[in-house]
């Protein structure tokens, strides 16, 4: 008998034994008030009992044959379900071998080669094996391209009735090719929100004759909307330089195939003195409405103005593509920026009692001069300034022999631990020749302080502080000494320049310039001028940037070991181990643009737990697109970037495969 039907039989035999013993208590309770009546219960209870047994016997007989009947019939109904699923089902082992397998498997897969796919299946549930540790009623969900259908697998593990430490797999194909289409289309109608700017529209308009302008406005204006048109977006005109450009989702793959061809086709505008008009472009399809998108966008033109332009970038997933930028930065002839930044920058240190600057890891005499003459600022305004830097790079040796003769510098560079314990709510921190989270003194720093200052020439990359009170970031600019130098001229209170403050500024031009031959305009002439009038000794600044032969030697042996690849660009490797390799490598890319034919230089070296990439290019070149897929970042003539977790071997291979990659996105 099933074990159901002995639980429900047993249930009814226990009531009546309940009953019985009741009416048994009952009767000898009459018994012994009235004691004539022993005989008549005796009798009544004899009858009663054998009254009960027959009925008993009879119902039991009866809902035996009731649930018997209704089992077979609950066992046939599922058998017959089983059989004649509507979804392709299949009874399998876990070694993928497959025990039984429904009419409507058959009949669907009757076609094509189905072992394969199961075969695929049962590897992927053997590894799960493995991993998960299986037990029964464990679920099983995948999902699978058959043909040209998609199937949703549902099923689960049972324990084998023969032996229980083996188990089977039912599993079910539910066709989901309708439901995943109806999710691929939504997701495809989604709308992406697109933002176009004309970088350059103001100075460009301003040397066009009245006559021209209509006619090159005209054609800007056809150019885009004849891009845009690809998508079937909508592009709306909201100002003179400016575009919202609205596009579903389905076309934002054909728009990064299409590499951004707009920006090269802007530049074919025929304008006069050689000026070209250019394009900064930035699409994200991150929020739930358009206004969410919108604002994501306007994050990242944010992002691409940062960089210089030229340039186009695709926010998805938290993740920025960036396309383009490879001209050079156009320099900006108005200084009213830079006034408007030194009055707000002014305000800011006169409503803080402490003020603290700080640079990058391994700083170098560019960011050393900013730091300086922010600091000559701050003591102007009478705050109290200290300057965070870790001041132990072989590079500023004979700099830091300079400034350690001079007593006001004693208790001023600090140290980050020092700095950290220093801050409080009126601290503001001036961050300068970075913007890069990941690449300033001391990361703690910047969470603890709330109020913050950027200074920078670099192209801004994803990874740049985002709470900043103000951002005085010009990729245009030769150096963040020439940003600083500026400043100093449009504060209200007079600032006056130690002598090492003007040399340690105009030895930060000088290097980033490599002497004023990159990057050099006529507002970094008119800074070097300015410092030269507040009694720069070139000569001294000349030492602190000579080798000792030693280093000279080491830099020779590096240069004559490199390699040529794509004819023009030249890859070499730094064998020391010495804590100023960073600055041996950007030697040694300099000392390789000075030979003939070479358009672009990288020297790898070892720096640490890390490997340092220093690049370098005559302008033909972007060497900051390179290695900013290496996760390092800069310019078009100067940039560069640490790598971890890989040997430099996998290093030098990982940055011939970017170069590759520039030129073929270029072509």
């Amino acid at each position: 008998m099933p074990k159901t039907n002995r639980k429900v039989l047993d249930t009814l035999v226990s009531r009546t034994k309940i009953y019985l013993a009741i009416i048994f208590l009952l009767l000898v309770y009459i018994a012994i008030k009235n004691t004539y009546m022993i005989l008549p219960n005796i009798c009544i209870f004899v009858l009663i009992v054998i009254y009960s047994y027959y009925t008993n016997n009879k119902r039991k007989s009866e809902i035996s044959e009731t649930l018997q009947d209704l089992t077979l019939t609950v066992d046939s109904a599922a058998k017959t379900s089983l059989i004649n699923s509507p979804f392709p089902l299949i009874i399998m082992e876990t070694d993928g071998n497959v025990i039984w397998r429904s009419s409507k498997f058959t009949s669907e897969f009757a076609n094509i080669d189905i072992n394969t796919y199961i075969k695929e299946l049962s590897f992927d549930i053997k590894d799960e094996i493995e991993k998960k540790q299986k037990r029964t009623n464990q679920d099983i969900i995948r999902r699978m391209d058959i043909d040209k259908k998609t199937y949703r697998i549902v099923g689960r593990y049972v324990q084998s009735k023969r032996n229980k430490a083996e188990y089977m797999i039912i599993l079910y194909f539910i066709d989901d090719t309708e439901s995943v289409k109806l999710q691929k289309e939504y997701k495809d109608s989604k709308s992406c929100v697109g933002i176009i700017m004309v970088d350059n529209y103001e100075e460009t308009m301003q040397r066009l004759e009245s006559e021209e302008k209509p006619q090159v406005i005209a054609e800007i204006d056809k150019y885009i909307y004849e891009w845009t048109d690809k998508t079937n977006g909508i592009l709306i005109k909201t100002e003179k330089d400016r575009y919202i450009y609205f596009f579903e989702q389905r076309y934002l793959d054909s728009v990064k195939e299409d590499k951004f061809s707009i920006l090269d086709k802007i530049k074919e505008i025929d304008v006069k003195e050689r000026m070209q008009f250019t394009l900064s472009i930035a699409i994200s399809n991150e929020g739930i409405t358009d206004k969410d998108k919108y604002k994501s966008a306007q994050a990242a033109m944010d992002i691409v103005l940062g960089r210089g332009g030229d340039q186009a970038v695709i926010r998805e997933n938290e993740i920025y593509k960036f396309f383009g930028g490879r001209a050079q930065e156009v320099e900006k002839r108005t200084k009213v920026k830079a006034r408007i930044v030194a009055q707000a920058l002014e305000n800011l240190m006169k409503e803080s009692k402490k003020v603290m600057i700080m640079g990058h890891t391994n700083p170098d005499m560019d960011c050393v001069g900013a730091a300086l003459g922010i600091y000559r600022i701050a003591k102007t305004l009478d705050r109290n300034a200290y300057i965070v830097m870790d001041n132990k790079s072989s590079s500023l040796e004979v700099f830091r022999q300079s400034i350690e003769k001079e007593e006001e510098y004693e208790d001023v560079i600090i140290n980050k631990e020092v700095a950290l314990e220093n801050v409080d709510e009126d601290t503001l921190l001036v961050v300068v020749d970075t913007h890069k989270m990941n690449y300033v003194e001391s990361g703690e720093l910047v969470d603890k302080v709330k109020k913050i200052v950027i200074i920078d020439h670099h192209r801004r990359s994803a990874d740049f502080i985002e709470k900043a009170m103000l951002t005085f970031q010009e990729v245009y600019a030769s150096s963040t000494a020439e940003l600083v130098t500026e400043l100093i001229q449009y504060v209200e209170e007079k600032v006056k320049l130690k002598t090492i403050e003007a040399e340690s500024l105009y030895a930060g031009i000088m290097m980033d310039t490599k002497n004023f031959t990159f990057k050099t305009g006529v507002r970094t002439f008119e800074a070097a001028a300015y410092l030269r009038r507040c009694g720069v000794d070139i000569i001294r600044v000349k030492k602190w940037f000579q080798s000792n032969l030693e280093n000279f030697n080491k830099i020779a042996e590096i240069v004559g070991k490199s390699e040529i690849i794509n004819d023009t660009i030249a890859i070499s490797i730094c064998e020391e181990k010495a804590k100023d390799v960073n600055v041996l490598c950007a030697k040694a890319a300099d000392e390789l643009l000075t030979i003939s034919e070479i358009t672009a230089s990288f020297v790898i070296g070892r720096l640490g737990d890390k490997v340092c990439i220093s690049g370098r290019s005559i302008g033909d070149i972007n060497v900051q697109v390179i290695l900013e897929k290496l996760g390092g970042g800069g310019h078009i003539t100067l940039a560069g970037a640490q790598v971890e977790g890989m040997t430099i071997e996998e290093t030098k291979q990982e940055l011939i495969n970017r170069i590759h990659e520039y030129f073929s996105e270029i072509e």
